[in-house]
């Protein structure tokens, strides 16, 4: 008989405390953060270029920040090893063997800028300055030919870059109001 209370107290005692244990007070951890601190972490770059910030670079420049860089992970030019190819694979998304670059695949070139600026050098992500991450990104862009040798790239004409793979994928990002 003495279980049989037990297992009847159990629920009614739970009752009786989730008020208190509902009215506790958090444990403290962290505070808010304040609006200069989410500015620093809000570094997201749409696909339709809003985001990004001041600055612009070469290809010319490019070169020289990959070679200083990029180039010990991701080879001469973007070929590769011992990390991912950066450059090529155009034309074999439909192949056995598909290659997948920011060229061949990536519908957006912000999406390139937005992938450096985030998280490139892997040994030190953020580091390289929004100029340098505009350089890198002409750089990569006109290994392929999807800019030119002599191209600058700033806030305005990344987003009119047209990538080669622009139409392969059915974008949800909503269509700005005309």
């Amino acid at each position: 008989m003495s279980t049989l209370k037990f297992i009847f107290l159990l629920p009614v005692a739970a009752l009786l405390l989730f008020p208190r244990v509902c009215g506790a007070q958090s444990p403290n951890v962290g505070r808010p953060l304040t609006p200069e601190e989410i500015k620093k972490i809000d570094i997201t770059v749409a696909p339709d270029g809003k985001g990004l910030p001041p600055g612009s670079g070469s290809v010319s420049a490019g070169a020289a920040v990959y070679a200083k860089s990029c180039q010990s992970c991701h080879g001469a030019q973007g070929a590769g090893k011992p990390q991912d190819q950066l450059t090529g694979g155009l034309g074999t998304l439909a192949s056995a063997k598909p290659v997948k670059t920011p060229a061949s695949y990536w519908p957006v070139a912000t999406t390139l800028f937005d992938y450096i600026r985030r998280a490139m050098p892997i040994t030190s992500p953020q580091s390289l300055s929004n100029d340098e991450v505009y350089a890198v990104t002409a750089y990569i862009l006109s290994i392929d030919g999807i800019v030119p040798a002599d191209a600058v790239l700033d806030a305005k004409s990344l987003p009119r870059v047209k990538m080669p793979n622009r139409d392969g994928f059915i974008s949800w990002w909503p269509k700005p109001p005309r």
